[in-house]
């Protein structure tokens, strides 16, 4: 895959692209990154980019000559072109999927005030990271992109994708680690049974419960079973949601390695 990014601050990127899996990633191939600076392309012999908006108001505009021309030098017509701003979708994890399965994306970072409104004619799609401003689009890119290059093939453990926050439409259940307690804390038991198939349905709980507690608009749009509709039930009567007999016997079976 082929990630470009168009901005104006090329320097802020470079511990990114040589950090953790995104170097790895590039160094495997599996990514290859283009950091195109949009000052390039500037005709003013100081390399300006803005100015100030016609019919007045505070702050400066990015001009739209460089912007498009720095685009149309550097893409193609199979180019997903990306501009992230403020006024775009806000950017989900289905978002990145379908991003992962593109060949080719650019994403094009705005700055000061905003952009030549004339630039929407330029790109497919405008995405935001949520309801709040930056001064540039050099974070979000950098977000995008990390989430996007994850996905790829080869990028990290398939199995580290599998379970995670929003991949099913829920988050992710509670996840612990050693000592098995801390200051009072327990890890649950039930996670050293040795059951696999009852750790996954207990896990499958948990991810209801923490979707309940943490972002229930999530729900709006889940699909349940049955069992899935009592355990909201119980959520939203306030219930505990207490061991099934099934988990009980699978505990009672692995005490042994519970100490």
């Amino acid at each position: 895959m082929i990630i470009k990014i168009l901005t104006l601050f090329p320097d802020f990127y470079a511990n990114f692209l040589s950090s953790s899996i995104i170097g790895r990633a590039i160094s495997k191939k599996i990514v290859k990154f283009q950091i195109i600076n949009i000052r390039d392309y500037s005709l003013d012999k100081n390399h300006r980019v803005d100015d100030h908006p016609i019919g007045g108001g505070a702050g400066l505009i990015m001009r739209l000559e460089p912007l498009v021309d720095c685009l149309r030098n550097n893409t193609s017509s199979s180019t997903h072109k990306i501009f992230l701003g403020p006024k775009g979708k806000t950017y989900k994890q289905e978002d990145a999927v379908r991003l992962a399965k593109l060949k080719e994306i650019c994403l094009i970072c705005g700055h000061y005030e905003g952009v030549d409104s004339r630039f929407e004619k330029y790109y497919d799609e405008e995405i935001s990271l949520g309801d709040f401003i930056m001064t540039g689009g050099e974070i979000a890119s950098l977000a995008i992109a990390d989430s996007v290059v994850r996905l790829l093939e080869g990028a990290i453990n398939h199995d580290s994708i599998s379970e995670e926050s929003f991949n099913d439409g829920l988050l992710e259940y509670p996840q612990y680690t050693y000592p098995k307690e801390y200051e009072g804390m327990k890890v649950p038991p039930i996670l050293f049974c040795g059951n696999h198939e009852i750790i996954k349905e207990y896990r499958h709980k948990e991810a209801l419960k923490e979707t309940f507690k943490k972002r229930p608009d999530l729900l709006k749009t889940y699909r349940y079973d049955k069992k899935d509709q009592e355990i909201i039930q119980k959520l939203k009567d306030g219930k505990e949601l207490d061991l099934s007999k099934k988990e009980e016997k699978a505990l009672q079976a692995g005490h042994k390695f519970i100490k």
